[in-house]
């Protein structure tokens, strides 16, 4: 028989919804126990770019700007374009409501941001980013879990939820050593355990068969959360809607010097303030480094005359297609973007960027060739190009000649140095089908009963809700966890 641990609530998921929950039960005075599957917290909050969409902040103020949370959840409909008749319009409002406080909070805690920066079709600039970087998020809600006695523990995979008379009670886990274990919890269990990205049993199940077979940003992101509510009679609402196939640079296998800074707000500051006091000229190849670590290619590149070469040397698409589901399709699912000199020059400057991460700055040839050393090629000659690539040089050449042959308005790969940036590789960076819930963040079944005892927050708990643009699916897990601890709090029995 396992053993058990008792407690007030069981938060299962250590990421920025997870890690904001827990801070609230314990802010309250209740125990809480915090489960993560991974060896450190942070999750998809830590993969993300960092951007948080509020409104009425000090920034804004700062800036001027008079903004409001009936103007952003009007223009959120914008954004969900097509979409915006799918969406959870009272957890928009929840959403809206909540981002001044949010903002504040995180602030306090040590986090630190720069703008706002515009975002169209948002009528104001919106878009607060963190510095120096995402895991700045978990640095501080760690720091501040363990502070207030939040027992995190790490390496710790949730396996089941219990029930007792139709009521979550808790979980059972999988310890680091192998053994099963219980958590059990008189307020009930957060689920906090992210998206489905990585989970092909729940790709397959609710989104296209483009995206089963493709890799997750965040690998661990398999959708744990909602397959054990789903064994409980919950239901997901949008599952449908996925981020992806999308391009995007493979990450450095080692992390660089600047990258390994701890995001403490005496470093965040000096980054902050540096990047409204000193010249682009001394601040750009600081910001680059952070930046080319985790974007994705324009598609301009082949508008203008790039192409995709697998790791056989080999074409394998129409580039101004869908390259993205094509790729994801290639060996190891990876490709190289392939060009020649003259494409090399008109990538060095505005208009013609390489990469761009909202707001902050645009990335250019030079920019890899400096930071990405481990994805950027050149050589004089194709046959030293592949060699840098690691492709056969024959296939390469073979077909750059059958590329040149029937190109067509595009301009050939002709002229030396070659080049090539890569490998770029098809990933699902999110999934927005989330369990039903109640505005108390309380899951649902497919009927509109209440699972007592049972929360969900974050992209587990998105419930309908649209978050497109940038910086609301943060804001959401921030939002939500904070909301779903306080109410499994409170509703701790004797």
């Amino acid at each position: 028989m396992a053993e058990v641990t008792l407690t007030d609530v069981v938060v299962i998921g250590g990421g920025g919804a997870g890690l904001a929950a827990a801070s609230e039960v314990a802010r309250l005075g209740r125990r809480v126990i915090l489960l993560e599957k991974n060896p450190h917290t942070g999750g998809s909050t830590s993969w993300s770019v960092g951007s948080i969409t509020a409104t009425g902040t000090p920034h804004q103020k700062k800036a001027g700007i008079k903004d409001s949370a009936d103007e952003h959840f009007e223009d959120l409909a914008l954004h969900a374009g097509a979409l915006a008749p799918r969406d959870n319009l009272a957890l928009r409002r929840i959403l809206v409501d909540h981002t001044t406080e949010m903002l504040d909070w995180l602030m306090s805690l040590g986090v630190v941001f720069v703008g706002p920066m515009p975002e169209p079709p948002h009528r104001y600039n919106r878009m607060h980013n963190v510095v120096p970087n995402s895991k700045s998020f978990a640095y501080h809600l760690t720091k501040h879990c363990r502070k207030l006695g939040v027992d995190i523990r790490l390496n710790t995979s949730t396996q089941r939820l219990l029930t007792e008379s139709g009521r979550v009670v808790g979980v059972e886990a999988r310890l680091p050593d192998g053994s099963l274990h219980e958590f059990r919890a008189t307020g009930g269990v957060v689920l906090a355990a992210g998206d489905y990205s990585n989970g092909r049993d729940m790709k397959a199940r609710y989104a296209s068969p483009d995206v089963v077979e493709v890799d997750a940003v965040n690998p661990t992101a398999t959708g744990d959360g909602h397959r054990m509510a789903l064994e409980l009679g919950a239901i997901v609402v949008n599952g449908d809607i996925v981020r992806g196939p999308i391009m995007r640079f493979i990450p450095p296998t080692r992390p660089n010097l600047i990258q390994k800074l701890p995001p403490t707000r005496i470093i965040a500051q000096l980054i902050a303030w540096s990047m409204s006091h000193m010249p682009q000229w001394i601040l750009r190849p600081f910001l680059m480094s952070f930046l080319t670590t985790a974007l994705g290619p324009s598609p301009d590149l082949y508008k203008e005359g790039a192409i995709l070469i697998n790791k056989n040397g080999q074409r394998f698409t129409d580039e101004l297609g869908k390259p993205n589901l094509h790729t994801a399709r290639q060996p190891d699912r990876i490709a190289w973007i392939v060009f020649d000199q003259k494409l090399a020059q008109k990538f060095s400057g505005w208009p013609y960027f390489v990469s761009t991460a909202p707001g902050v700055a645009y990335a250019y040839l030079a920019d890899y060739r400096r930071n990405r050393a481990d994805i950027y090629h050149q050589s004089d000659t194709i046959e030293g190009l592949a060699a840098s690539m690691g492709v056969a040089p024959a296939s390469l050449e073979r077909s750059l000649v059958d590329y040149n042959a029937t190109r067509e308005t595009r301009p050939a790969i002709d002229q030396g140095p070659y080049y090539a940036l890569g490998p770029v590789k098809s990933y699902v960076v999110f999934t927005d089908g989330g369990l039903k819930v109640t505005t108390n963040l309380e899951v649902e079944r497919a009927d509109g009963s209440v699972i007592p005892g049972l929360y969900a927050a974050g992209s587990t708990g998105q419930g309908g809700l649209l978050l497109e643009g940038h910086g609301h699916h943060l804001g959401w897990a921030f939002i939500s966890g904070r909301l779903a601890g306080r109410n499994a709090a409170e509703n701790v029995r004797a």
